[in-house]
């Protein structure tokens, strides 16, 4: 199990001060990382940064909106030379379009507006050209440095009603392919975590209506959404010596969403809150005709 330890890494979270990033952060020091936490504000650091200490660990706070490239940079440089260097780099921020009253916005592309669309890919993509960008002279310096991108099942299968986050997500794993084998020769892994159907605030619209969430378990084999804690998990062994022959890869953590037909063919499933209905057909209508045997 040593091998899963990464004892005096130094490491950036972003988007660390709830869900996934908190979760992430925690069991990074668990398994014995400094961890720097990025989020907008650090206020929202706070708690995510007690986790870390209680785990005798050292908790940075670099708060900054990412979506702004200066501030982007700003964050990687200040993590980086408070913790001395930075040999894990976890970047877990971003956004799905969202609604006046902070409600995600989950319409069709041919109902939704290019500012949805741009918002989503400046952030989701943008900023994490950004952040790579800037933690490349540190990670280069590392004799054990892991990149780690998180993407999304989405960027694998079709998502309708979400295909700005979808396409920004695919993208990064586009990008983790190309960075993996133009970085490699430097001992740099760049690899991109894939989560399901994850239980956080962003998917509270979700999870929280009955028929919406039977319906999207329906199409999940394991049956039940993903913990945060599931999500950590897979995060630390891309991020540890575990996987140190692991990289350029997307791995999807989604309960088997995603074998065709989501590994669940012929096993009925919900009815889609989205679809319309359809008419049954009639058992009064006459069968095809079967055609004679030939002689």
């Amino acid at each position: 199990m040593s091998t899963f330890r990464v004892d005096g890494a130094r490491a950036l979270v972003t988007g660390a001060s709830r869900g996934i990033g908190r979760a992430v952060a925690q069991a990074l020091a668990e398994a014995g990382a400094d961890v720097a936490l990025s989020a907008r504000t650090g206020d929202a650091l706070k708690e995510t940064a007690t986790l870390v200490q209680e785990q005798g660990r050292t908790a940075v706070l670099v708060p900054g909106d990412l979506a702004d490239t200066a501030q982007a940079v700003h964050v990687v440089d200040r993590a980086a030379r408070t913790l001395g260097g930075l040999d894990i780099v976890v970047h877990n921020a971003g956004i799905l379009p969202m609604e006046a009253d902070g409600s995600p916005v989950v319409l069709p592309l041919q109902e939704s507006f290019q500012r949805d669309w741009d918002s989503v890919l400046h952030v989701n993509l943008g900023a994490t050209a950004a952040v790579c960008r800037a933690a490349y002279p540190y990670l280069v310096e590392s004799p054990r440095a892991s990149l780690v991108l998180m993407s999304s099942v989405a960027g694998v299968v079709g998502a309708p009603r979400m295909e700005a986050y979808a396409a920004s997500k695919a993208a990064q794993i586009s990008l983790v392919r190309s960075l993996a084998t133009g970085w490699a020769h430097h001992g740099v892994r760049v690899n991109a975590l894939c989560p399901g159907w994850t239980r956080t605030d962003m998917t509270a619209f979700a999870y929280g209506s009955g028929p919406l969430s039977d319906w999207l378990m329906g199409h999940v084999p394991l049956g039940r959404w993903a913990e945060v804690a599931d999500v950590a998990a897979a995060t630390l062994y891309l991020a540890s010596p575990a996987s140190a022959y692991l990289t350029g890869h997307a791995l999807v953590l989604d309960g088997g969403m995603s074998v065709p037909d989501g590994g669940l063919a012929g096993t009925p499933k919900p009815p889609s809150p989205f679809a319309a209905p359809v008419p049954s057909p009639s058992r009064a209508a006459d069968p095809l005709p079967v055609p004679e045997p030939t002689p």
